[in-house]
């Protein structure tokens, strides 16, 4: 079994980009974020006639967050249980005996700002959150756009970096704290190469130079972690013209649904 996580950076722009990299890979499910789509706009029949399913709560212009299934998906959660906010940043929903949260983490703007407040909020409900979802569910994969870098490994300079939004340590104790409730961050699964990265600013030539950061993450429950036979993050579609500023991230497990 395949699953994924990509930023596609408005889905609108990028929605040849999401179908070729689908009929590619073939994941079993895909997880989007910032799709940047109202809902009554979603592009539901390009989806279905690929052979997918999708789940998505969206807005104009921000946020947004799909999945895309080869089965259907079931027992939908589309925000934060206790959490007043109009954002489009979580969507969960089971396929066979696997629970997939997509999740947009606030970006926080800067370190001191009310975004950044909000960010930290954002992340304490969605730890609680896991903590409820691990009473009904076994195995469960958290995956998406986590706005933050965890260690000094993951920032192409953690000198500059250093303090700053996505590398903070409030930002990167909130991370542990997700990993605490009981989750693995996969790509410790396996040896990993230095520098490698899932996003890239678009300035200053940042991809050619790979002055990146690992930002999407691909979490994974003890139960199923242990099923994980390979994870990657693709950068090929990084290359193409008009490309997000993230990469595709996968992992395979050799459990089904």
């Amino acid at each position: 079994m395949k699953i994924a996580t990509w930023n596609v950076n408005s889905l609108r722009v990028r929605l040849q980009q999401v179908m070729d990299w689908l009929g590619t890979h073939q994941p079993d499910v895909l997880c989007l974020q910032e799709t940047k789509l109202q809902d009554d706009i979603f592009p539901i029949d390009v989806m279905t006639q690929a052979g997918y399913q999708p789940i998505f709560t969206g807005q104009k212009t921000y946020n947004g967050v799909a999945l895309l299934g080869k089965n259907n998906g079931t027992d939908i959660h589309t925000a934060l249980p206790g959490f007043d906010d109009p954002q489009k940043r979580l969507i969960a929903a089971t396929y066979g005996d696997l629970r997939v949260i997509c999740v947009y983490v606030p970006n926080g703007e800067h370190v001191g700002s009310e975004k950044y407040t909000y960010k930290l909020e954002w992340l304490t409900k969605l730890s609680a959150f896991l903590q409820q979802e691990q009473k009904r569910y076994r195995n469960i994969a958290v995956l998406g756009d986590f706005n933050i870098a965890p260690a000094d490994r993951d920032v192409y300079d953690p000198q500059a970096w250093q303090g700053k939004i996505l590398c903070s340590e409030a930002e990167r104790q909130a991370f542990q704290q997700l990993l605490e409730t009981g989750f693995v961050d996969s790509f410790h699964l396996f040896e990993q190469p230095e520098k490698v990265y899932t996003w890239w600013d678009y300035r200053m030539m940042a991809f050619r130079r790979n002055r990146g950061l690992r930002i999407d993450h691909i979490l994974l429950s003890h139960e199923i972690a242990a099923s994980c036979i390979a994870w990657q993050v693709d950068k090929e579609f990084r290359k193409l013209e008009r490309p997000s500023d993230h990469a595709p991230v996968w992992v395979e497990l050799t459990s089904t649904m």
